[in-house]
């Protein structure tokens, strides 16, 4: 009779256990670290992901979202924060967390296009009627327009910004290092407000009333123009001819995923985002997507624009960080004169 129950009690411990295991395991959440505009995107991206998951695997997921510029995502992934994948507006974003041994060197070959989703470029969005006649970036460098965009030491966003200037400008002056560094200079002259991410660049211009013209994803101009929050003030969106190409990444953040059993769950997550339905429904946020159909259903939709690959004309992203992004790189010294 002891014996039996030390059985039935031994059994009733491994069933507990076994139980305990398979709930933890359906409960753990995801948490995806992304970018300061991406709040609207993954708020229909989730729900979606976590329908698809539930017909898959039959567990319910959660999906937890931290939003803030990618720069300063990056420092608190490094400094701690538990973040299973990652949704980034910038290479060098990820590319730190490689170096920094969280996640793995090759990343860009874990997913189709470089690990890039979706891409957009740096286009701007100007007040009703478009008073200051803004067309090109030449407009931007004006003694009577100001400027706001997000602070490029904190925001992935303000980044491509700041490399949309230089490689117009670059091209513009032949290769003509000091003339390039006076334009993108006076640009930076120019700027009004910096905040630290595209939302509150977003606020400043539409909601508090600063600047001539809001310099930020062409995506997120259109959504701003478009969108109901904003729609009274009769924002109008400028594409510029020539501007430059901004990939968005993604990356599993491998330490995490692996110290709380998520792989798996995690890469389904972001081989999703490359779906025809997913695809699809991120144009209706106005991003550009390479999926070669839907790419074509929505062709005519988009501005024509000519994109600069930063990593064609001024090397490789490591090598635009130490120069341009760097301590005492090109950016700080051309804000020190600002």
């Amino acid at each position: 009779m002891f014996k039996k129950i030390i059985v039935l009690a031994a059994t009733s411990v491994a069933v507990l256990a076994a139980a305990t295991g398979t709930a933890q395991a359906q409960d753990k959440p995801l948490l995806n670290a992304s970018y300061d505009v991406a709040r609207e995107v993954f708020a229909a991206i989730n729900p979606k992901f976590q329908a698809y998951w539930k017909s898959k695997s039959g567990h319910d997921v959660k999906i937890d979202q931290s939003f803030a510029g990618t720069s300063r995502q990056a420092q608190d992934i490094i400094q701690g924060k538990k973040v299973d994948v990652v949704t980034f507006n910038q290479v060098p974003d990820v590319d730190i967390l490689a170096q920094r041994g969280l996640l793995r060197k090759d990343w860009q070959k874990a997913f189709p296009n470089n690990s890039s989703p979706y891409y957009s470029t740096i286009a701007f969005l100007v007040r009703k009627g478009n008073p200051k006649n803004i067309k090109s970036w030449d407009d931007l460098v004006r003694d009577d327009v100001k400027l706001v965009f997000p602070n490029p030491k904190t925001s992935g966003n303000a980044r491509y910004t700041y490399l949309g200037a230089w490689l117009y400008a670059n091209e513009k002056f032949g290769g003509d290092q000091e003339k390039t560094r006076q334009f993108v200079g006076k640009l930076l002259h120019n700027v009004v407000n910096f905040p630290t991410g595209g939302r509150g660049a977003t606020v400043a211009f539409a909601q508090n009333g600063q600047g001539d013209v809001l310099l930020t994803f062409e995506s997120e101009v259109i959504n701003i123009a478009k969108g109901e929050e904003f729609k009274a003030g009769g924002y109008e969106v400028v594409v510029p001819p020539v501007s430059v190409l901004a990939e968005f990444p993604v990356a599993v953040v491998d330490r995490v995923v692996d110290e709380k059993g998520t792989r798996q769950l995690a890469t389904e997550y972001l081989n999703y985002q490359y779906t025809r339905e997913i695809q699809l429904l991120l144009t209706t946020f106005n991003y550009r997507v390479n999926h070669p159909d839907v790419a074509k259903v929505v062709a005519d939709r988009y501005p024509k624009v000519r994109l600069i690959d930063p990593t064609k004309v001024l090397g490789s992203w490591d090598d635009i960080t130490k120069t341009h992004f760097g301590s005492n790189g090109v950016l700080d010294q051309l804000l020190a004169k600002r």
